[in-house]
């Protein structure tokens, strides 16, 4: 791939409003995630409680959005104001809108659904299929920015936002647009959603605690996380922030179960990653892992990696950020691209926090507990979603 620029990063998370919120949390090692006091039982997660749509948006606009077009809006926002793109750099120059969600309006949805079974509502309100729709969100951005060069929102589960970010870059590496805004967004702590993945028994009851000894699995989170990337010449040329280059992008299929990982599998995307960036294995310092913290993703995800990069001491060090931010689904791989787009320009490795001890079934090195300090020239962002469908990316430094 030709390298495609980083200018611009924006978030909505669990640790309030604004990308500098999140990385510092990250830095720090603090968890948004808390027990979610309107959901009976005892279940914690990472809700977005500092987002204050009413403060961005008026009645009548809120009244064609779903929760996750209102958040990504926010995040799209920051994102580009932070990359400079304004109305004049915009002009005569070809932008795309890809982004990742999982399923969609699931709040508008599921309000829709509810009132309609157990309120006697004789209609639906009109703009129930466009609040709802998953494309609804790159809809919105597109007529914010006046991006007309195309997009559409991708659907692959916890890859989502991650292939939304490779096949941005991917085009503009093949010159088919100057820019993309692009990233994923989810808000899915509804209570039908909540009560679905219950019953796969793989939610944690107190903590996310990835790759570590007695780990019992996920915690859920929302959020909305925007990258404006760029075409590297144009972003020069008119003196952009490049925080960093995205220089390779990988995917693979297991072909083997909807929920168990392939090994495998999963080495054939960092692969294919490392292949397409043309980066050697020893210049990766560190890889953000899609450690969700259940007991076979984790495993096979360090057994993979292990593979890879093998176990001298030279090899990356391995966090996983969802034990802090949790994990946002459709979004979860646009918070760890922008985790890792920050690793390599800090050359600060995050935490993984909450864990009880090493498993010796993960056989990497992992900064459990605090941020390490190492030099970064190259990073990996992992996600891996059920039906296996796995996502990479390569995230090297940009020159000082």
């Amino acid at each position: 791939m030709k390298p495609v620029a980083v200018t611009g990063i924006g978030a909505v998370s669990p640790f309030g409003t604004g990308a500098g919120l999140f990385l510092e949390a990250l830095r720090e090692g603090r968890s948004g995630l808390r027990p979610l006091d309107d959901y009976p039982g005892a279940v914690i997660g990472g809700r977005a409680d500092g987002f204050d749509p009413a403060g961005h948006f008026t009645p009548k606009e809120r009244s064609r959005m779903d929760r996750i077009s209102e958040m990504v809006l926010v995040a799209a926002d920051e994102a580009m104001a932070a990359a400079g793109l304004d109305e004049a750099e915009r002009a005569d120059r070809d932008g795309l809108v890809i982004l990742g969600t999982i399923i969609g309006g699931e709040p508008s949805h599921e309000t829709i659904i509810r009132r309609y079974y157990t309120e006697d509502m004789p209609r639906i309100h009109p703009f129930g299929i466009a609040t709802t729709m998953p494309s609804g969100a790159a809809s919105h951005v597109s007529m914010r920015f006046g991006v007309t060069g195309g997009g559409f929102c991708v659907s692959s589960a916890c890859a989502s936002a991650t292939h939304a970010i490779g096949t941005a870059a991917r085009e503009i590496a093949l010159g088919e647009a100057d820019y993309a805004i692009t990233g994923g967004v989810e808000a899915m702590l509804t209570p039908s959603a909540l009560r679905a993945w219950e019953g796969m028994r793989i939610l944690a009851p107190d903590a996310c605690r990835p790759f570590s000894i007695d780990r019992k699995g996920m915690v859920l989170s929302e959020g909305a996380g925007v990258l404006v990337l760029e075409d590297g010449d144009h972003a020069r040329a008119r003196g952009a922030p490049i925080l960093a280059w995205l220089t390779g992008y990988g995917m693979s299929l297991d072909a083997h179960d909807m929920f168990l990982p392939s090994v495998d599998g999963i080495r054939r995307a960092i692969r294919k990653a490392l292949v397409s960036a043309r980066c050697p294995c020893e210049r990766v310092g560190h890889v953000n892992a899609n450690g969700t913290g259940t007991k076979a993703s984790d495993a096979a995800e360090a057994e993979a990696i292990r593979a890879e990069f093998g176990d001298a001491p030279g090899a990356p060090v391995v966090t996983s950020t969802k034990s802090m931010h949790g994990h946002a689904l459709g979004a979860a791989g646009a918070f760890e691209t922008i985790a890792t787009v920050e690793a390599v320009r800090a050359d600060l490795v995050p935490p993984t926090i909450n864990a009880l001890g090493p498993d010796p079934d993960c056989p990497v090195d992992v900064a459990f507990d605090t941020a390490r300090e190492r030099p970064i020239e190259a990073a990996l962002c992992n996600s891996l979603a059920f039906g296996g469908l796995n996502a990479v990316l390569v995230v090297e430094k940009a020159a000082a």
